[in-house]
């Protein structure tokens, strides 16, 4: 109760810190499976903030079916969850390189462990979990307006595929199914079809090391799109057959960021 009471306060200074600074945010969205979520990934080894930027970054979560930032915008920190002091993804080491390089970021997470995209996300349009993330996102960006800021959407990564590699038939469907997700959220959800987008799945997993698919789909989508980038996530370290551990969770954000660095900044970094 005393931890939560924590978050609750946190998340309202950071409201009342957005509403007496309101600004120009760059608004990152990541989503995905568990290795999004940070599912093994134990705060107790939450990387130090020796830069105190985490209060300065806004950050909204839905961890659906078990922890959530409560449909508010509170400040980037770990997510409760089954370790004693929660757990974390890489959103941190993402937003905080995104910080360090002079940009003003704010993060929603949506993430959901052992979702297929065609099962459980579904096609736009026929309530699945897209949908829903869909509708929270609108909401956390209404909340953002109606604190005086400007949102500028600048960022999509995209970490899940392993249970899309369960069986030949979502395996085979992989492509098209992500491939229509991603041209609805670019054209018609944020309406920039040059919207940066990441993507990444555990490529040693052994439903994926079955049925390789999953990556062809990622790295071909990303090959006939330039604003794509395929993220690899070998020599992470891992707590289990396919979830990172918080050192592994680390240098995944770092990875991605140096991802988005080279889709919106080909030139300058």
């Amino acid at each position: 109760m005393k931890t939560i009471s924590i978050y609750l306060l946190s998340g309202l200074l950071t409201i009342l810190s957005l509403s007496a600074s309101a600004a120009s945010i760059d608004l990152h969205i990541m989503a995905g499976q568990s290795n999004m979520q940070g599912w093994r990934s134990d705060a107790k080894f939450y990387p130090p903030d020796r830069n105190r930027q985490d209060s300065q970054i806004p950050f909204y979560f839905e961890a659906v079916d078990y922890s959530s930032s409560q449909r508010f915008w509170d400040s980037l920190r770990p997510q409760e969850g089954h370790f004693l002091q929660g757990h974390f993804g890489p959103e941190v080491t993402f937003a905080r390189s995104v910080k360090s390089y002079g940009f003003n970021p704010a993060i929603f997470k949506f993430s959901f462990g052992s979702s297929s995209i065609e099962t459980v996300w579904k096609a736009p349009g026929q309530n699945g979990l897209y949908d829903r993330m869909i509708r929270e996102l609108q909401l956390s960006i209404r909340l953002l307006k109606q604190m005086g800021n400007q949102v500028n959407i600048r960022s999509f990564t995209w970490i899940q595929g392993e249970t899309d590699a369960s069986n030949d038939r979502l395996a085979n469907h992989y492509y098209n199914n992500l491939r229509r997700m991603l041209n609805h959220f670019r054209h018609v959800v944020i309406r920039n079809p040059s919207l940066p987008v990441i993507l990444g799945v555990d490529e040693q997993h052994p439903h994926v090391k079955l049925r390789p698919q999953v990556v062809k789909a990622q790295q071909r989508l990303a090959r006939e799109d330039r604003n794509t980038a395929y993220t690899t996530m070998y020599g992470l370290e891992k707590s289990d057959v396919t979830h990172l551990t918080a050192r592994g969770v680390v240098q995944h954000g770092q990875r991605i960021f140096q991802a988005y660095l080279n889709l919106a900044y080909p030139l300058n970094f």
